[in-house]
């Protein structure tokens, strides 16, 4: 992932329906897309990285 780059998932639409990330190294941001400026969490990377981990292995298991 790029850092500093705010970015959105590439299976997403364009229903303006989506969250971007953006990694600062040793944390994630995560926003709105459609409402940037409303604010953002931050997670540490390794946590990020569990919590979209979880997913991955989801989606091979069913």
């Amino acid at each position: 992932m790029e850092r500093n780059a705010w970015r959105k998932s590439t299976r997403s639409g364009n229903n303006g329906q989506c969250v971007e990330v953006c990694n600062r190294g040793h944390l994630i941001d995560v926003r709105d897309s459609k409402a940037p400026e409303s604010g953002m969490l931050s997670f540490e990377a390794a946590a990020w990285g569990a919590f979209v981990g979880s997913f991955k292995a989801e989606a091979t298991c069913g």
